[in-house]
């Protein structure tokens, strides 16, 4: 195992009508003039608007509004936040909404103390001194915004989708009410439900040895998944499974099952160029590329592959030839993500083949590689995409 240091500040409040204790959360996290920052119509028709409105004005606390988040995140509207923040004097910023809405908020989070634009974090050229505090009101478990220091932003000149990271946009409190997942779409379910799973493989195939506890741990979360996705599919009212789901979400993300070990990252990086190009869900995008990616790699850790097809997918361990496991388990990803309604290529997706090159492009690595379990380059991502294009169960 390596060297670590873990830190994760986040409140986390958990349960029903938990929504209602955000204006005191605001206030004990020391916020007195709030963005409430938001997307489309769904948490206005829910009654949750209001709900945390009324909350903020039981306490007390002023609030200026900024809906129109979309998914993929974009820059434009980032932006406008900033101005706004700096215009009112907010001194808190308050995301309600899924992992789009938070990672808009982190970003503008950053951007308002910076006296340089804020794509800066995004494109590597800087890295946060400061920002503002942030606290969530959660709808959807997938991304696990909730409980990183993480944030993903599409710059609409040229549809560049990056990340940029810090403990500083680590979320003061993060309010989890499972029950405000229960009217999402079964898609969108299944997409949250890929997100976090592909959180948890990212960390889990790693060349570091030694990490039995985390290994286990991703298992936990793997397995978790693997029930009660098709439950809540099946029940979307399971108040029980949506619970098991929201706080799989920001185990997988609060870096708990990643601790003392590499990670990969690359499927995540691959896929981005998806859903900017393309406006994708990014879990149905994952749903496409990690599997793909798995073929690729795996003989780099063939052990690894079958370790997880045995402990996670329940296969029989082909000790004559392991491979035979290790692919088995791949197979049965891709079927489960098939059985809850995921995209497995291209053509189900909507992307094109032929567009390739482009994706590639877009990735920028060049004549380099990118690294992670198994270090690839230009063409490697090449053949990942063309994999992906062509899944079949």
């Amino acid at each position: 195992m390596n060297n670590f240091q873990f830190y994760s500040p986040t409140e986390f409040v958990f349960g029903k009508d938990t929504e209602r204790q955000t204006g005191a959360l605001v206030k004990k996290h020391g916020g007195s003039k709030v963005l409430l920052h938001y997307g489309g119509g769904s948490v206005i028709r829910s009654g949750l608007l209001d709900t945390v409105k009324a909350s903020l004005t039981e306490q007390g606390i002023s609030f200026t509004e900024l809906g129109g988040v979309k998914p993929n995140p974009r820059d434009t509207l980032v932006y406008e936040g900033i101005d706004l923040v700096r215009r009112e004097g907010i001194d808190f910023i308050l995301a309600v909404g899924g992992g789009s809405v938070i990672d808009s908020s982190k970003a503008i989070a950053m951007g308002v103390p910076y006296a340089g634009d804020f794509w800066d974090f995004y494109c590597g050229k800087a890295a946060p001194a400061a920002a503002l505090p942030v606290g969530t009101v959660l709808t959807i478990a997938a991304a696990g915004s909730e409980g990183s220091g993480d944030s993903v932003i599409t710059k609409e000149d040229g549809w560049l989708k990056r990340g940029a990271g810090s403990d500083l946009i680590r979320p003061r409190f993060s309010v989890l009410d499972p029950a405000l997942t229960c009217t999402l779409p079964a898609y969108q379910t299944a997409c949250g439900a890929t997100d976090i799973m592909a959180h948890v493989f990212e960390r889990y195939f790693t060349n570091t040895t030694e990490v039995g506890i985390t290994d286990r741990l991703c298992e936990a979360v793997l397995k978790t998944m693997i029930a009660e996705t098709p439950r809540v599919i099946a029940q979307p009212d399971n108040y029980d499974a949506r619970a098991n789901i929201m706080w799989a979400g920001t185990v997988a993300h609060t870096n708990i099952v990643g601790v003392g070990r590499d990670q990969d990252w690359n499927s995540h990086g691959i896929e981005h160029e998806l859903s900017a190009l393309y406006d994708c869900a990014h879990g149905a995008g994952l749903a496409v590329i990690m599997p793909a990616w798995m073929e690729f790699v795996y003989r780099h850790g063939v052990m690894r592959f079958a370790q997880a097809a045995v402990r996670v997918w329940g296969c029989e361990m082909n000790f004559a030839d392991p491979e035979v496991t290790a692919r088995e388990g791949i197979a049965r990803f891709r079927q489960f993500l098939h059985s809850i309604g995921m995209p497995i290529n291209f053509a189900e997706l909507g992307a094109k083949e032929s567009d390739i090159p482009k994706l590639v492009e877009s990735f920028g690595i060049g004549s380099g590689r990118t690294g992670g379990f198994l270090p690839l380059s230009a063409e490697d991502i090449a053949e990942i995409y063309r994999i992906a294009a062509r899944a079949a169960l």
